[in-house]
């Protein structure tokens, strides 16, 4: 598996394009033979995946059970506006408008590494995560990371 590190602003284009990140694209040598997916992400951000990546989540997806409705809607729902993502010779993606609508992206965002996959976010929508954060991460940590040390003691 695939991990990622870096948090990078970039601009897009008038034309959606963007350059991808050079110490990004150190990250994923196969990158301009093997391509990205880009898709919806689950709080109005949008999510890139390696190829590589990407057909590992549609073999779990495909072992879903099809004849279950909330099977069938979840998969639609994730599927919704994927896209393939290629390099041009300039080292530039397009990002499909209907994706950036979804996103609220209109030049600047940010690039946010998270283990398999980057989150893309309008820089206004990322920014305003972290405005008011006081003491939540603090508390966060405690409730997500403290439980994990408690279930793997065993308590």
């Amino acid at each position: 598996m695939e991990h990622f590190l870096g948090e990078y602003e970039c601009k897009l284009d008038a034309k959606g394009r963007m350059v991808l990140p050079a110490a990004l694209k150190r990250q994923m040598p196969d990158v301009e033979r093997e391509g990205l997916v880009i898709n919806r992400g689950l709080e109005s951000h949008l999510v890139i995946y390696t190829r590589r990546e990407w057909n590992k989540i549609m073999d779990e997806l495909s072992r879903l059970n099809q004849f279950e409705r909330k099977s069938r809607e979840f998969i639609r729902k994730f599927m919704r506006g994927a896209s393939e993502l290629t390099l041009d010779a300039s080292g530039r993606v397009l990002i499909p408008k209907s994706l950036q609508a979804y996103a609220d992206i209109s030049s600047e965002v940010v690039l946010a590494s998270q283990f398999n996959k980057i989150e893309v976010w309008s820089k206004a929508k990322y920014d305003e995560q972290w405005e008011n954060e006081g003491d939540d991460f603090a508390i966060l940590a405690e409730e997500v990371m403290g439980n994990l040390r408690r279930r793997e003691d065993g308590e």
